[in-house]
Formats: C-alpha cells, structure tokens, sequence
C-alpha cells in the first residue's frame, strides 16, 4: 500500500528515499499541498524463483524461445557475472536479458520521452546469496498505470507487458 506524503515531506525524504511517484490530478493533502505517492521497492519489481529441475541455461532458452515466438526482438545481453570471473573476481550468476519490439518502442517514446527510460524491457537472471536463481524485471503495471495513455498506446503497454510474463513465465518453468 503507497504511504501518502506531504510534499514538502517528500522533498525532504528525496535524497533518503528510493522512490516512485504517480501522478494524481488534484489530490492534496490536509495542508492543501499535494499528495506524493511513495512505493516500497520491492512493489517495482516482479521476482520469479526457477522452478525445482530448470537449469539457468534451460530458462534463458525458454525466454528467448518465446520472446522469438512473440516476436519480441533480443537487442541486448549483458552477462555481468562472466565479465566479471573473466577478470578474475568471484561473481555469481548475473546475466540481464533486454527485449524489445522497436516499432512500439518508437511509438512510446513519441507520445512522451520518459519511456525511453524504460527500454528496452529487461528480464535480470540472478543467483543469491544461496545459490537460488531468479528471474527479475520491472513491474510495468505501476509504469501503465502511472499515467493515462492514448488507447491505442495503452493496448500496446497491456500486450508489452503480458508479452512479458510470458517471456519471465516461459523462462521460470522452462516451458515454451
């Protein structure tokens, strides 16, 4: 549940406070200043653990068996960990999947800039501290639901986003 601030609260918490804000139209506090939404960290992230049997390299085949089936593009592949080990520092298992369908990408950026920000879609596979891998990416229903979007731009954010959970979905079960 996002805790309601003041704004002067809010600035004063900035520098202290990882956050995302969504825009409300007129909502304001007691004091007549507006309301900032504040957002736990973990509500930005959506976080699958690979299901008992899938192997790290069984569930990046199976997410990019899918985003190839859904036509969504590879444009990028940063393996952290291995760039790490190869000089010579103990990592674990760090890689970061980036998708994209340029087409919608394009037509995002045009309607408002700040969505370059977001792309390309990033699926994170990461090993903690115990060993477990997960599969990690952005919540993108807090970024849909941010704020109000053309119809025609709102049904391609629902079908990047559904594209998506499949991609993390395919990938956690190892199903494609």
């Amino acid at each position: 549940m996002p805790k309601t601030l003041t704004a002067r609260t809010a600035l004063l918490t900035l520098g202290l406070t990882l956050s995302l804000t969504a825009p409300q139209a007129g909502a304001q506090g007691a004091s007549g200043a507006p309301d900032v939404n504040m957002f736990e960290i973990g509500q930005t992230v959506l976080k699958m653990g690979l299901a008992d049997g899938v192997t790290p390299d069984a569930a990046i085949e199976a997410m990019n068996s899918k985003a190839v089936e859904l036509n969504m593009k590879l444009v990028g592949h940063q393996n952290v960990g291995g760039e790490l080990q190869s000089r010579g520092i103990d990592s674990p298992r760090l890689e970061i999947f980036q998708y994209c369908r340029p087409e919608d990408a394009v037509k995002m950026v045009q309607f408002n800039t700040i969505y370059a920000a977001y792309m390309p879609c990033r699926i994170a596979l990461v090993e903690d501290n115990e060993g477990r891998h997960w599969l990690e990416m952005l919540n993108l229903d807090m970024i849909i639901n941010a704020y109000e979007l053309p119809a025609e731009l709102q049904a391609i954010a629902i079908t990047i986003n559904g594209e998506m959970l499949s991609i993390i979905t395919a990938g956690a079960t190892g199903e494609f």
